[in-house]
């Protein structure tokens, strides 16, 4: 998928809809429009995936915190969200099953008092999720909760409940969801930002775009445009109109990265109860442990970074359910998402906050998606489009169809792909394995690229090819090494020292690919090195 011959239909077509926002839930809107026969284009700041969408817990799941808040508040907007979201699990686990899998999760309880309160909350998120359902959800004793979990500490466990949800990998996954929509016909660009919003007559009818990469400029004509740009939609609405109440509010989400002797490699943690009433996750991802997250207000920037004062609020709690010490030094990465709380400015009540989504139209006409969690980006496309279609009376040729859409690298897909990959293309097992999960039917094709001098690692210890900068150059629209290790591959987000020293290597293969000149180079890798910093 060529980049160019995109923004080169980008200056000359008028579109149905123009989507701004290359997340989640932007992507999401561009498949389900684009599945539908509408003409549709995608713009995007700055990469795919660069801000809130690859910044998650990595788990596809309704919430149990969610559903713990709807049966204390009776509040039926978060049984809905919860409910909806459990479908929506069973959708992802579907679509994309080279990047995302059933996970089971264990928590561990230390007081008798503990167990009948967890136990019936997690069969009631069982009973909620119906037919979707994953596994049963049990009691255990201590013993297996620590055969489990061995890093628990044993003193004072009565037991555990272990439940399931899902895992993903959420950059690849928004990287693959973007990917199936330009299949599906749609025209998308990333490092193309929305300047100025176009409008005829007082009606919203397009975009000024601003490439980073050239320095063009140019406008996009288009009968809808939405605006689903996450924490950032309130930007987006004030360059339509200047006086529009605020619909955001963010608070700041932090994870830390360790290595896999803290966790074991197919099993999850959920430490029920922190200082602060949230729930804390301990996940094997990648070969790594994962740990999050936080949460406290925060101002919306773009790659907000962790406080130390966060990272140690982690540590400080897994040194109370942990035997084996955790320290700073053992921190291989740590990064800030920022999760979009959104009130609606026509509504009665705006003071409440909520991770359920809200459509608004501006008296221009233009549509803003605001709010939501990942797990439901599917179901607020398919919101979106529907009053889009209303909106801008588009005629779409057929009903939604990402309920059962592969996505890219997922029609093909085997677990036993990773065993053709080192028959095939001599690859070491964790390096086929690692591209069998994040490429699915794609992988022989980096595998190709592997064996015609491309096979080595990026970085020690890690299954990133080299292969994977020319393949994500020449098939996934990265542009900079910030998109490949940080979307591309996720080394980034598993050691950050790895990540800076690979970035020269990476310049370099891009260059090579794309026809840098030095100063072009050069260029690349300071900004990668303050972007990854």
């Amino acid at each position: 998928m060529n980049r160019e011959d995109h923004l080169n239909t980008l200056k000359h077509d008028r579109f149905d809809l123009l989507v701004i926002g290359g997340g989640a839930t932007g992507a999401g809107i561009a498949l389900d429009a684009a599945s539908r026969g509408l003409r549709t284009a995608l713009v995007e700041r700055d990469d795919f995936s660069a801000g809130t969408s690859s910044r998650s817990t990595k788990l596809i799941h309704g919430g149990v915190r969610y559903l713990e808040r709807a049966v204390k508040k009776l509040d039926r907007s978060q049984f809905n969200l919860v409910r909806d979201a459990l479908k929506e699990r069973a959708v992802l686990l579907n679509i994309a099953p080279h990047l995302a899998k059933p996970l089971p999760l264990v928590t561990p309880l230390y007081n008798w008092l503990e167990v009948p309160y967890y136990l019936t909350g997690l069969k009631l998120y069982d009973a909620l999720a119906g037919k979707a359902k994953l596994q049963t959800s049990r009691f255990v004793d201590a013993h297996e909760a620590m055969s489990r979990f061995p890093m628990l500490k044993a003193e004072g466990l009565r037991g555990g409940v272990i439940y399931y949800d899902g895992q993903f990998d959420d950059a690849r996954m928004n990287v693959a969801i973007a990917l199936t929509a330009a299949e599906q016909g749609a025209v998308i660009a990333n490092h193309l930002e929305v300047r100025a919003i176009s409008k005829t007559n007082g009606k919203c009818d397009g975009a000024e775009v601003y490439d980073h990469l050239t320095g063009e400029s140019w406008l996009v004509s288009a009968k809808v445009v939405v605006n689903a740009t996450g924490p950032f939609a309130d930007t987006i609405r004030r360059l339509d109109e200047p006086s529009a109440a605020r619909m955001l509010t963010a608070s700041s989400g932090i994870h830390i990265a360790l290595g896999p002797q803290f966790s074991p490699p197919e099993t999850g943690l959920l430490i029920p109860q922190t200082e602060d009433g949230r729930v804390l996750f301990l996940l094997p991802w990648l070969g790594h442990t994962l740990v999050g997250t936080t949460d406290r207000p925060a101002e919306i920037e773009a790659n907000p970074k962790a406080e130390e004062a966060d990272i140690e609020y982690i540590l400080r709690h897994l040194h109370k359910y942990f035997s084996i010490p955790v320290s700073r030094s053992d921190v291989k990465a740590s990064w800030s998402g920022l999760r979009p709380l959104v009130s609606d400015p026509k509504a009665s009540d705006t003071a409440r906050l909520s991770r359920d989504h809200v459509i608004n139209v501006s008296p221009s006409g233009l549509l803003t998606i605001a709010g939501g969690k990942w797990t439901t980006y599917r179901k607020m496309a398919l919101d979106t489009v529907n009053e889009a279609v209303r909106l801008g009376q588009l005629s779409p040729l057929c009903d939604s169809r990402t309920e059962a859409l592969r996505l890219y690298g997922g029609a093909n897909y085997s677990p036993a792909g990773s065993g053709h990959l080192q028959e095939e293309y001599g690859l070491a097992i964790d390096v086929a394995s690692y591209l069998n999960r994040a490429y699915g039917d794609r992988a022989p094709h980096v595998a190709k690229l592997a064996r015609e001098g491309y096979g080595e690692r990026l970085a020690a210890g890690h299954p990133y090819l080299e292969a994977e900068v020319i393949y994500g150059a020449t098939h996934e629209f990265a542009r900079s090494s910030a998109d490949i290790l940080a979307r591309r591959t996720r080394l980034y987000w598993l050691d950050q020292q790895a990540t800076l020293a690979a970035i020269p290597r990476v310049a370099e293969l891009l260059a090579k690919t794309l026809g840098w000149n030095e100063a072009q180079r050069r260029t690349d890798i300071a900004a990668a090195s303050d972007y990854l910093s």
